[in-house]
């Protein structure tokens, strides 16, 4: 569940990121009320990237430590528990390479915007990290979403085989 809201923010923070664009792509100079709401709607849309994808990366990590913890305090199959193990690992190495790029250039294109507001950067630097930014969100997101669903279907799997160890009768120590 907390996956799916993190999930949504992200979602909120690419239609910011287009709508800074547009806003920013209207404006008739570096100075003005019109400049105010681009470096707005642009911060915002940056910091809600930050939040959500650092918070992915949090849940991840927190969810694969919790799966770990829970495999070797239940004892089971060695062959499950290097199976989980293996797939917590391989949600982190899909999907943090494009969560970082995202990161690295949301923040790139918000810093940098600021010296082609002030003419010292070339305006074109600015347009190109904005789009190498959309299209890593873009990526990072169909990854997130994809690595998310598998992560929750590994919980809920998990909890159904330690529900059927705790439903199942202890086996009795001596018979009569």
């Amino acid at each position: 569940m907390m996956g799916r809201a993190l999930l949504i923010i992200g979602v909120m923070a690419t239609l910011g990121l287009v709508v800074a664009a547009i806003l920013g792509y209207l404006l008739p100079g570096p100075i003005g009320p019109q400049m105010q709401r681009h470096v707005v709607v642009s911060l915002a849309s940056c910091l809600l990237l930050l939040f959500s994808h650092c918070w992915i990366m949090f849940y991840l990590i927190g969810t694969g430590k919790a799966i770990k913890e829970a495999v070797n305090e239940h004892g089971l199959e060695p062959q499950l528990i290097e199976r989980l193990i293996e797939d917590t690992k391989r949600f982190k190495n899909v999907s943090y390479p494009w969560l970082m790029l995202a990161l690295g250039t949301a923040m790139a294109t918000f810093i940098l915007g600021g010296g082609a507001a002030t003419g010292s950067l070339p305006s074109w630097i600015h347009h190109i990290l904005f789009y190498l930014t959309l299209l890593a969100q873009v990526r990072a997101l169909q990854l997130e979403k994809r690595v998310l669903t598998e992560n929750e279907a590994l919980i809920i799997d998990l909890d159904r085989r330690l529900a059927g160890l705790a439903a199942s009768p202890a086996p009795s120590g001596g018979g009569a």
